[in-house]
């Protein structure tokens, strides 16, 4: 087993998160932000913009690296270098594909009332995308 790159798209707009819910694989029926793994000979900055369009259909503009994480199992070991992420043209409504049950956009006052992956809150909470009340 080696580590795999991955990417996530933090896109924030009009005060909601983009988020999918996974439909298989690692974390299967939990939501997050959209992203995956990161192909052969592809930038960072393409894999972000590739994978907000398969699994949301919207077209994004990479930014700055918000932070990362590393998810360790007895099957995987990812490293996941989360982005923020900007909408291109108006705020469209997402629609589910590649590996999403589901996508919307979801107000920040209830993405932590989902069902979310491991340490999202925390990660996004930490890196002041959200604003978490103890």
């Amino acid at each position: 087993m080696r580590p795999e790159i991955c990417v996530g798209a933090v896109v924030v707009d009009d005060e909601r998160l983009l988020m999918i819910r996974r439909g298989h694989g690692p974390a299967a029926g939990e939501w997050s932000v959209p992203g995956g793994r990161v192909e052969v000979g592809e930038t960072l900055a393409e894999a972000v913009v590739r994978e907000v369009m398969e699994e949301t259909g919207l077209e994004v503009v990479c930014d700055d690296l918000l932070g990362w994480v590393e998810r360790i199992s007895d099957e995987d070991h990812f490293v996941i270098l989360d982005f923020r992420a900007s909408l291109l043209g108006g705020a469209d409504e997402p629609t589910a594909g590649d590996d999403a049950a589901e996508a919307a956009w979801v107000p920040l006052h209830q993405v932590s009332d989902l069902a979310l992956v491991e340490g999202l809150a925390e990660f996004l909470s930490d890196h002041g995308v959200l604003q978490l009340f103890a």
